[in-house]
């Protein structure tokens, strides 16, 4: 893709899954790459492979909830690669415990709601804060959030998660607007359900069955997916594109209610 050889990145939670994806294919396109995650062991290890196959990359411990982690996150990059030109925000709480109290809005502690927001929402917001003013030195960048699905359509699970994400939604937009006649374009990727060895080892075989039957592909998505998205809107040909949450996702918000059993009858 064009552009992007010698650009410097951040790919904000990075120790695997879509993170580890888009570092992957960042350094494949020539782009320097700071994998930065609370999961430092896991991170050094893909930027370890990384180097191995012959790219730039390099592992940074930063914790999303810490404000001064990431200024020193920022800074650090900066001072090692001289710049700062891409920013994936991928980082989000997803450990079991939050996903487990975060289900019903009528039952939810206030914690579980703080916690969402002060992590999704406040910690892609400070890392955006502290990011460009980099960009600006560097002459502009490109900003790519990891929203969700959850946060285009309504649920009956993660209120609270889905709800941060579309907060991140909203932040795209403004930023995009406040900053794109500086060079800086912002944009979101909001992923569907993605086969990445976590979602397999907690869905259950038969609501992955449902999941494949209502997407409009043959098959649902892999962390490769985004992170050729994201890094199509780092590059230089999605130069006209800011401020919009492209879904990556088979089609799956697209469709009304009753398409899937309308296709079955058709196939049949």
């Amino acid at each position: 893709m064009k552009g992007l050889k010698g650009k410097v990145a951040i790919v904000a939670g990075a120790c695997a899954g879509i993170g580890a994806a888009t570092a992957k294919r960042l350094v494949d396109e020539g782009a320097k790459v700071v994998l930065a995650d609370i999961n430092i062991a896991e991170s050094e290890k893909v930027a370890n492979e990384l180097v191995k196959s012959g790219g730039d990359a390099v592992a940074h411990y930063f914790d999303l909830m810490d404000e001064s982690s990431i200024q020193d996150l920022i800074k650090w990059t900066v001072e090692k690669y001289g710049a700062l030109n891409i920013l994936h925000n991928n980082a989000a709480d997803t450990r079991a415990e939050l996903v487990a109290s975060d289900i019903d809005i009528a039952d939810m502690s206030i914690d579980t709601w703080d916690r969402a927001f002060q992590a999704n929402a406040r910690g892609t917001m400070l890392l955006i804060k502290h990011a460009i003013p980099e960009m600006l030195k560097a002459g502009g960048g490109s900003i790519i959030n990891t929203s969700s699905g959850k946060s285009l359509r309504g649920d009956l699970t993660q209120p609270a998660y889905a709800a941060s994400k579309s907060a991140i939604n909203c932040l795209t937009m403004y930023v995009a607007t406040r900053y794109g006649r500086r060079g800086i374009r912002c944009n979101a990727v909001s992923p569907g359900l993605i086969l990445t060895p976590t979602v397999l080892s907690v869905i259950p075989e038969e609501d992955l069955h449902q999941m494949r039957n209502y997407a409009l592909l043959s098959d649902l998505g892999v962390a490769e997916d985004i992170a050729a998205a994201v890094v199509f809107l780092a590059s230089d040909d999605a130069r006209n594109i800011t401020g919009h949450v492209i879904p990556v996702d088979g089609g799956y918000t697209v469709q009304h209610p009753h398409v899937n059993e309308m296709l079955e009858a058709l196939e049949g």
